[in-house]
């Protein structure tokens, strides 16, 4: 019995390049974000200096991990269509051989 199942673009994963893109955005908006965070420390005083010390020190580790990460993937289970067939040389119409190898036959059976 075959299963009879559309098949979607929607199912398969993000590209490479896709996914690689989208990790170095990730990775430039926090690297952008810290140097915000250094430049402020120049004029922050009190507790926000702290603030932006800490965002300083501590988003570089936080954009390596998120970039160095691949995404979730929503639908692990990639479809694909149909099975492999085997195609096989049309007979000839007048019973002559084709010029198709002749199929082995076992050792033994004697045509």
């Amino acid at each position: 019995m075959m299963r009879s199942q559309q098949q979607s673009i929607t199912s398969l994963p993000p590209s490479p390049e896709a996914e690689r893109r989208s990790r170095m955005i990730k990775y430039t908006i926090m690297m952008s974000i810290r140097v915000v965070c250094i430049f402020c420390l120049l004029f922050a005083k009190g507790w926000w200096l702290a603030f932006f010390a800490i965002g300083a020190i501590v988003l570089p580790y936080f954009a390596v991990v998120i970039a160095n990460v691949g995404s979730a993937r929503r639908n692990v289970e990639v479809s694909r269509p149909g099975g492999v067939v085997q195609v096989l040389p049309h007979p000839t119409t007048d019973g002559a051989e084709s010029d198709a190898e002749p199929e082995a036959r076992p050792e033994g059976d004697a045509a």
